[in-house]
């Protein structure tokens, strides 16, 4: 208990003083790699290094009967799965309250931008293509919400639709694109004590004591959540939605590049 302690003050006097372990400012992202099509299988795919976190993201699209309340559009389906091989805080079995909550907070940002028009999933009446995002954790360091978000919205830009033809679903031959838009990224800031960092690793999630994801197109804020205790002020969530804009300019041009397009 007592080197807890020690570590605990050591951690917050260094982030006090603008230092982090991996020598980064408080405002700054680890080093980020996007790569496409590591699925082959599947209709796109993408796996994101953010520093030593890995997660991975497999677009399957099937069909479907849409929803009772919209019976005009597709559906969007979002799961996240913490493999107990990515960190020994993982545990087998059903999903865990923080899967859940990563694939909703995910979920959330990208349904709310409306990067898939789901009335454009609608076929005829009773069948609708039905959209899932896998997500997958294959190593955790910190801030899967931000790696999530990066590796399914690049997934979803380099996804090829499937066709409906004669009563069968057709995925091989001249496949389009399927068509996005309002491009979603999201940026997680971390509390610890008074000081808020951008992409918190493991080591400094272990002390955060509040946490923010904002979830952002070009133009406008489309979802945030807010996790763990702690609070922060209206002057302070001002601050970090500005953070929020100026950063994701350059995650949108990290998922442009990998997927290709606009």
């Amino acid at each position: 208990m007592h080197i807890v302690t020690i570590t605990d003050e050591y951690i917050k006097e260094r982030i006090r003083g603008g230092m982090r372990n991996d020598k980064r400012g408080l405002m700054s992202y680890r080093d980020i790699t996007i790569g496409v099509g590591t699925m082959p299988n599947a209709e796109g795919s993408a796996e994101v290094n953010m520093g030593n976190t890995k997660v991975l993201a497999g677009i399957k699209i099937d069909l479907s009967e849409p929803m009772r309340d919209t019976p005009g559009e597709g559906n969007l389906v979002t799961s996240a799965e913490l493999l107990p091989m990515a960190s020994d805080k993982f545990d087998a079995g059903p999903p865990s309250p923080e899967s859940i909550e990563v694939a909703r907070v995910i979920d959330r940002g990208i349904r709310a931008s409306g990067m898939i028009d789901t009335g454009s999933l609608f076929i005829e009446e009773g069948k609708v293509w039905t959209v899932y995002i896998d997500i997958y954790v294959l190593n955790y360091d910190g801030n899967l919400f931000d790696a999530g978000t990066l590796a399914s919205v690049s997934a979803l830009r380099s996804a090829r639709m499937p066709k409906y033809e004669n009563g069968a679903v057709v995925r091989e031959g001249n496949l389009q694109r399927m068509k996005t838009a309002n491009m979603c990224t999201s940026c997680t800031f971390g509390k610890i004590g008074s000081e808020i960092l951008l992409d918190t690793d493991g080591s400094e999630e272990s002390f955060t004591n509040a946490r923010l994801t904002i979830a952002n197109d070009s133009e406008y804020v489309r979802a945030m959540q807010k996790g763990i205790g702690g609070s922060f002020t209206l002057a302070e969530i001002d601050k970090l939605m500005e953070a929020t804009f100026e950063k994701s300019k350059d995650l949108r041009s990290l998922v442009t590049k990998a997927s290709g397009g606009d």
